[in-house]
């Protein structure tokens, strides 16, 4: 039996949950807040000429220049459908490209096993999903090793202890010492298994897209699937200006069943684009279009989110850097492509640098965090436990950023005035010299007026000395072990416990050991 969500209105999670959201916190074995709908204004960092200056220099790329789309099926479509394709270039008219574009709703539900975890992205919706893809992890005695299946499924089983995240993702490790393969199997399972929450899918093939398909249709039913969105897919643009057949292969399966891509170049600014930061937005914003507008001609109407990661690059070192001034400040002008575009969007929230949970990977963290909710931003990716440019997963950090999840949350929701009335007849009652400690209305609201993080120490020096003098990090693994030992699993039915086992043996009898 699925353990419950914490159902609360618009009205009571802008409050940060008001008496009864606070019951049913209290009440319920697993927190889970709704989706976020931001009550803050997108923040406008240029003119509006200055984007539709970007949109159109975006435009003539992808005239003039062309993409490539290395794939014969993909090849086929667009000469279909009237583009200029001379071998793999693909040169698209504006009129035809933007008719393709405004095919993607706006917004789409994305359903969860548990209907009550199920969220809404795009608009004013915004959702928290964990990072991806590191092959080490730092674990819970801070040490930096490779990732296996063990710590999978424990960040699994955070993702879902966190109320803030929204999703479970999917390969928040690797799991070194599955074989390749085979690996996309157990990574599937373990999100299916250890979480309730929508999850992410895998690309790195046709065939393993193929299987998240059919593990994502026992559990929610191929009729289901074939339609409704489960899961979200990543799939990168090689920057400069290629897509290239393992993403296309993916695009077409997830795209095919109504499943939403998440179309992002993955550009190294002053690397794979221009040392300009409005110039690598020109060419990421032709590289996400195009790969966009390939999926409505793959299944017109199908839901799908414009992206990017965009990083810029030491120019000393050619390291990739996260939290900088000029990454957020190309995150705002993509919010702004997005809207214009009425696109649903995802960037990346603590996308970070730093190789320790520490002073700079919260000045990073807060730097990217900040230009994401007030660009606007749809799926926020990579919201918890990145270190090291995506290289590890941290224990720790995973933890912290949890906790940070809910202030952010808070923060988006808006000022809440539907107290205020109150709160003015408390000013009345106590008057001069007095203290409200005691008043009605604070022991109403003590317990949501503010945000009251755990893993954030505010005692004084004494009290922090004597309870053993734990840095921030220290009190993060401590979190970490916590979450993991309330954990309480979402059970699977046990046919579709036992359905997910049968795939998994049947394909792993036909699949190699190893990469040929």
């Amino acid at each position: 039996m699925n353990a419950p969500a914490v159902e609360l209105t618009e009205q009571t999670h802008r409050r940060g949950g008001g008496r009864l959201g606070r019951k049913a916190l209290r009440s319920a074995p697993i927190a889970s807040f709704p989706t976020l709908v931001r009550q803050i204004p997108a923040y406008e960092i240029v003119p509006s000429e200055a984007v539709e200056l970007i949109h159109e220099e975006s435009l003539k790329i992808l005239e003039e220049v062309g993409c490539e789309f290395r794939d014969d099926g993909a090849i086929e479509l667009w000469k279909a459908a009237g583009a200029d394709v001379r071998e793999t270039r693909v040169r698209i008219d504006r009129a035809l490209l933007m008719e393709l574009v405004s095919k993607v709703p706006p917004e789409f539900t994305l359903n969860a096993r548990n209907p009550e975890r199920t969220v809404r992205v795009g608009g004013k919706n915004s959702i928290f999903v964990p990072m991806y893809g590191a092959p080490y992890i730092r674990d819970l005695d801070n040490k930096r090793r490779y990732g296996t299946l063990a710590d999978l499924s424990n960040f699994h089983k955070m993702a879902y202890m966190a109320p803030a995240l929204h999703s479970s993702s999917s390969v928040i490790c690797e799991p070194m010492e599955i074989a390749v393969p085979k690996r996309h199997l157990h990574i599937i399972h373990s999100a299916l298994k250890h979480s309730d929450k929508p999850f992410m899918g895998i690309v790195t093939s046709k065939e393993r897209a193929e299987d998240t398909m059919a593990m994502a249709g026992i559990v929610f039913g191929e009729e289901f699937v074939r339609d409704n969105p489960v899961l979200v897919a990543i799939t990168n643009c090689n920057s400069p200006l290629v897509w290239d057949a393992t993403m296309i292969d993916a695009m077409r399966v997830y795209a095919s069943h109504n499943q939403p891509l998440i179309l992002a170049p993955f550009a190294l600014c002053g690397a794979s684009t221009s040392a300009s930061a409005v110039g690598a937005v020109a060419q990421v914003n032709a590289e996400a279009l195009a790969g966009v507008a390939l999926t409505q001609l793959i299944r017109p109407g199908s839901p799908q989110i414009y992206g990017q990661f965009m990083v810029t690059v030491d120019m000393k070192t050619g390291a990739p850097m996260g939290g900088t001034p000029e990454a957020a400040q190309m995150m705002y002008l993509m919010g702004a492509l997005a809207r214009k575009y009425k696109l649903p969007w995802r960037t990346s929230g603590f996308h970070v640098g730093s190789k320790l949970n520490d002073a700079q990977a919260g000045y990073e963290a807060n730097m990217l965090m900040h230009a994401a909710i007030l660009s606007g931003a749809n799926y926020i990716w990579h919201s918890a436990g990145w270190l090291e440019a995506g290289l590890t997963c941290g224990y720790s950090k995973f933890a912290t950023d949890c906790e940070q999840l809910v202030g952010w949350y808070k923060y988006a929701g808006g000022v809440p005035f539907d107290d205020f009335k109150e709160a003015m007849a408390a000013i009345r009652e106590v008057g001069p010299q007095g203290h409200f400690l005691g008043t009605q209305h604070t022991l109403e609201h003590f317990e949501s007026a503010f945000f009251m993080p755990n893993i954030m120490d505010f005692n004084s020096f004494e009290q922090w000395n004597a309870e053993g003098a734990k840095d921030h990090d220290t009190r993060g693994r401590e979190k970490a072990r916590s979450m993991l030992a309330d954990y309480q699993e979402p059970k699977l039915d046990e046919g579709v416990a036992e359905g997910l086992a049968d795939l998994i043996a049947r394909r792993e009898e036909k699949l190699p050991d190893s990469v040929s």
